[in-house]
Protein backbone atom coordinates (compact mmCIF):
# COMPACT_ATOMS: atom_id res chain seq x y z
CA UNK A 1 0.00 0.00 0.00
CA UNK A 2 0.92 3.80 -0.93
CA UNK A 3 0.98 5.24 2.30
CA UNK A 4 1.56 8.70 0.45
CA UNK A 5 -1.96 8.19 -1.91
CA UNK A 6 -4.65 10.48 -1.14
CA UNK A 7 -7.88 9.28 0.24
CA UNK A 8 -11.05 11.19 0.09
CA UNK A 9 -14.05 9.44 2.32
CA UNK A 10 -17.44 11.00 1.30
CA UNK A 11 -20.52 10.71 2.38
CA UNK A 12 -23.63 11.73 0.04
CA UNK A 13 -26.87 11.66 1.36
CA UNK A 14 -29.49 11.19 -1.94
CA UNK A 15 -32.65 12.62 -2.52
CA UNK A 16 -35.15 9.10 -1.98
CA UNK A 17 -36.62 10.20 -5.47
CA UNK A 18 -33.12 10.29 -6.84
CA UNK A 19 -31.40 7.78 -5.97
CA UNK A 20 -31.35 5.82 -9.46
CA UNK A 21 -30.32 8.94 -11.07
CA UNK A 22 -27.51 9.52 -8.78
CA UNK A 23 -26.42 5.64 -9.22
CA UNK A 24 -26.19 6.18 -13.16
CA UNK A 25 -24.63 9.38 -13.07
CA UNK A 26 -21.97 7.54 -10.45
CA UNK A 27 -21.88 5.06 -12.49
CA UNK A 28 -20.62 7.03 -15.36
CA UNK A 29 -18.18 8.93 -13.63
CA UNK A 30 -16.46 5.72 -12.22
CA UNK A 31 -15.94 4.32 -15.39
CA UNK A 32 -14.17 8.00 -16.40
CA UNK A 33 -12.37 8.24 -13.19
CA UNK A 34 -10.95 4.28 -13.78
CA UNK A 35 -8.72 5.50 -16.87
CA UNK A 36 -7.03 8.26 -15.17
CA UNK A 37 -3.47 7.35 -14.53
CA UNK A 38 -3.43 9.01 -10.65
CA UNK A 39 -6.89 6.63 -10.33
CA UNK A 40 -6.26 4.17 -7.54
CA UNK A 41 -9.39 2.99 -6.19
CA UNK A 42 -13.26 3.85 -5.56
CA UNK A 43 -14.93 1.66 -2.94
CA UNK A 44 -18.72 2.91 -2.94
CA UNK A 45 -21.12 1.81 0.35
CA UNK A 46 -24.86 2.15 1.00
CA UNK A 47 -25.64 2.69 4.91
CA UNK A 48 -27.32 -0.33 6.38
CA UNK A 49 -30.01 1.37 7.65
CA UNK A 50 -30.69 5.01 5.49
CA UNK A 51 -31.08 3.77 2.19
CA UNK A 52 -30.63 7.20 1.00
CA UNK A 53 -26.94 7.55 2.37
CA UNK A 54 -23.75 6.73 0.64
CA UNK A 55 -20.69 6.70 1.39
CA UNK A 56 -17.38 6.67 -1.02
CA UNK A 57 -13.80 5.76 -0.23
CA UNK A 58 -11.48 6.84 -3.26
CA UNK A 59 -7.72 6.43 -3.66
CA UNK A 60 -5.69 8.93 -5.88
CA UNK A 61 -1.73 8.49 -6.93
CA UNK A 62 -1.91 12.09 -6.04
CA UNK A 63 0.93 14.45 -3.52
CA UNK A 64 -2.41 16.77 -2.40
CA UNK A 65 -5.61 17.85 -2.86
CA UNK A 66 -4.25 20.88 -4.33
CA UNK A 67 -2.70 18.66 -7.68
CA UNK A 68 -5.93 16.33 -7.27
CA UNK A 69 -8.28 19.78 -7.70
CA UNK A 70 -6.07 20.63 -10.92
CA UNK A 71 -5.97 17.13 -12.51
CA UNK A 72 -9.71 16.84 -12.17
CA UNK A 73 -11.24 19.71 -13.54
CA UNK A 74 -12.23 17.70 -16.67
CA UNK A 75 -15.27 17.68 -18.32
CA UNK A 76 -16.54 14.90 -16.83
CA UNK A 77 -16.03 15.55 -13.42
CA UNK A 78 -17.75 19.49 -14.10
CA UNK A 79 -20.60 17.64 -15.74
CA UNK A 80 -20.57 15.00 -12.93
CA UNK A 81 -20.65 17.92 -9.98
CA UNK A 82 -23.70 20.38 -11.58
CA UNK A 83 -25.78 17.25 -12.76
CA UNK A 84 -25.67 15.80 -8.82
CA UNK A 85 -26.16 19.05 -6.98
CA UNK A 86 -29.88 18.99 -7.18
CA UNK A 87 -30.04 14.91 -6.36
CA UNK A 88 -28.73 15.73 -3.31
CA UNK A 89 -30.60 16.47 0.20
CA UNK A 90 -27.60 18.54 1.30
CA UNK A 91 -23.82 19.25 0.22
CA UNK A 92 -21.49 16.37 -0.11
CA UNK A 93 -19.35 15.66 3.39
CA UNK A 94 -16.05 14.98 2.59
CA UNK A 95 -13.04 14.58 4.30
CA UNK A 96 -8.80 13.23 3.17
CA UNK A 97 -7.70 10.62 5.50
CA UNK A 98 -3.86 9.72 6.15
CA UNK A 99 -3.46 5.57 5.13
CA UNK A 100 -2.15 3.91 8.16
CA UNK A 101 -2.36 0.17 7.42
CA UNK A 102 -4.25 -2.08 5.39
CA UNK A 103 -5.34 -5.67 6.24
CA UNK A 104 -7.08 -8.28 3.89
CA UNK A 105 -8.57 -11.53 4.57
CA UNK A 106 -9.19 -15.27 3.10
CA UNK A 107 -11.78 -13.90 0.52
CA UNK A 108 -9.41 -11.24 -0.66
Amino acid sequence: MANDDLVFYVKLHVKPECVDAWRRAFDDIAQAMAKEPEFVSCHLHVDASDPNQFTLYERWAEPGVEAFLRNQMKPYRVQYDALIEPLLQRPREAQVLVPLGEWFGARS
